[in-house]
């Protein structure tokens, strides 16, 4: 699938006075930020983010015993977190009543295996990274916006990328349909791609282009 861009921001600020100006008075102190309003959706994340950054960050050697555990654990702390398979309904709007029970359920698997696939990939990547936590908030739908700041680098330099976790309380528990990287979610950009290809190549070759995807991400 195509991996979300990131937003590079660079904030610069430089001011200077001639040398004859008569010297400014000392700005007034900026208000102090309001206080995040956080809640029990943000600590599902939070907690989801620990877990699963934390398995990624471990190296094991590839192709090892160890690798296939840790992948078996990241697999399932995936699968306690996101729900995929909203996830994926959301994304196949327009065409899920178009699709057969069995296609309707391929479809699911195909997208949790290579979702997963993804986030397994991560076990050989070099990952570096700060999750700040700011608001919570909820629409009117009930689903809960847990918005999120990643403080990293790129090219040496630092960057901010706004991550957005959208999740719905099902039962006692919280799950996420739907993470939003800079503004842009999984889902609409998922039902961008697959419109366009089975308007292209139909159902057929949107299961085929995902599963060359899958083996591309070594699934």
């Amino acid at each position: 699938m195509k991996r979300l861009g990131l937003l590079l921001a660079l904030c610069l600020s430089a001011s200077a006075a001639p040398a004859f100006a008569e010297k400014a008075p000392p700005p007034a102190p900026a208000p102090a930020p309001a206080p995040a309003k956080t809640g029990a959706a943000t600590e599902v994340v939070k907690r989801a983010n620990d877990t699963i950054s934390g398995l990624l960050k471990q190296k094991p050697a590839a192709g090892s015993k160890e690798e296939k555990d840790l992948a078996a654990k990241v697999t399932s702390s995936v699968r306690d977190f996101l729900d995929i398979d909203e996830l994926g309904k959301r994304a196949m709007a327009d065409q899920w009543g178009k699709l057969s029970a069995k296609q309707q359920t391929d479809f699911l698997n195909l997208l949790r295996e290579l979702i997963e696939a993804q986030y397994i990939k991560g076990l050989r990547s070099n990952l570096d990274y700060a999750v700040k936590y700011a608001d919570e908030t909820t629409d009117k739908a009930g689903n809960i916006d847990v918005a999120t700041t990643i403080e990293t680098k790129r090219k040496g330099r630092p960057i901010s990328i706004q991550i957005d976790y959208v999740l719905i309380k099902q039962g006692a528990a919280y799950k996420a349909w739907d993470i939003k990287t800079d503004g842009v979610g999984l889902v609409e950009n998922y039902r961008t791609m697959f419109n366009k290809i089975i308007a292209k190549d139909g159902f057929d070759g949107l299961m085929a282009k995902m599963r060359d995807k899958k083996k591309e991400s070594g699934g």
